[in-house]
């Protein structure tokens, strides 16, 4: 697949994690399909995802931090959204898994390096 399909897909994956992640983050708990499962490790899972997306997405040398802080303001804005829902509420313990799975992420990178599917994000732009 060559790179401009390849950003492209990453792309569109970004903006449909967020979609997603936006909707179920106003829903109320009892309608959402991941109810049972822990909610800090469900954050911080969801933002391992949306952070590796966005590098892949804009894999530019030097836009990582500038985009996991995006990310973080982005988990901080659900947060404030939850706090004016009368079935949700903002939690900062939320805000903190939300960071540490954007932290997460570049932590594994060296592991993500080693998986043949993923290589042309490093390979082609670092």
């Amino acid at each position: 697949m060559e790179i401009n399909a390849r950003l492209r897909l990453c792309r569109q994956g970004l903006l449909l994690s967020l979609l997603v992640i936006t909707v179920l983050a106003v829903l109320p708990l009892q309608h959402t399909p991941v109810e049972h499962i822990n909610d800090k490790l469900l954050h911080t899972l969801a933002f391992v995802v949306l952070a590796g997306l966005a590098d892949f997405s804009l894999p530019r040398s030097g836009l990582y931090w500038r985009m996991a802080l995006g990310l973080v303001g982005y988990g901080l804005l659900l947060e404030c959204l939850q706090y004016f829902l009368p079935y949700r509420s903002f939690s900062l313990l939320d805000l903190l898994a939300d960071g540490a799975g954007v932290i997460g992420y570049r932590l594994l990178v060296p592991l993500w390096r080693r998986i043949p599917l993923l290589t042309w994000r490093w390979r082609q732009f670092d």
